[in-house]
């Protein structure tokens, strides 16, 4: 049967695996402390260096989600309709996750606004038609006005 690995093959790629999956990690944790100031001072002013390290996380944790899937879990030895059956939801849930976050992002936002505005000192407004006088019962208005 073509395609199918020796048990000694298959130690050795799962070792290559958790090689690989352990050396991105440690590569991942020097680009992080790299980029919150830990190992250039510097790093802290600027912005970029943060947007730099987030991005390199981001395609390195990408990189090994892929890898995972296409490995061990043994995606990349099925048919491309079964790998995509499970790799399109998992897509349409990162979008989820990112499509919740810009929404609380603009409550959050909105909601500051608001508070803002309530913190603001009220004004009373000078209504031309005398609606803002003071209430009087009835009876009361009958004799003044008759």
């Amino acid at each position: 049967m073509a395609g199918h690995k020796t048990y000694e093959e298959s130690i050795k790629a799962v070792y290559y695996g958790l090689g690989l999956l352990a050396f991105i990690t440690l590569v991942e944790v020097g680009v992080s402390l790299f980029g919150k100031g830990h190992i250039w001072e510097g790093a802290k002013d600027t912005s970029w260096a943060l947007w730099v390290a987030g991005l390199i996380i981001i395609a390195l944790s990408v990189y090994k989600a892929y890898f995972i899937i296409y490995e061990f879990m043994h995606m990349g030895y099925e048919v491309r309709g079964m790998a995509m059956s499970v790799l399109l939801p998992v897509l349409l849930l990162v979008w989820g996750i990112i499509a919740f976050m810009q929404e609380g992002n603009s409550w959050g936002n909105r909601r500051e606004l608001i508070q803002e505005k309530n913190a603001l000192p009220v004004e009373a407004e000078d209504d031309s038609n005398g609606m803002n006088e003071e209430i009087i019962p009835l009876e009361e208005a009958m004799e003044l006005h008759g």
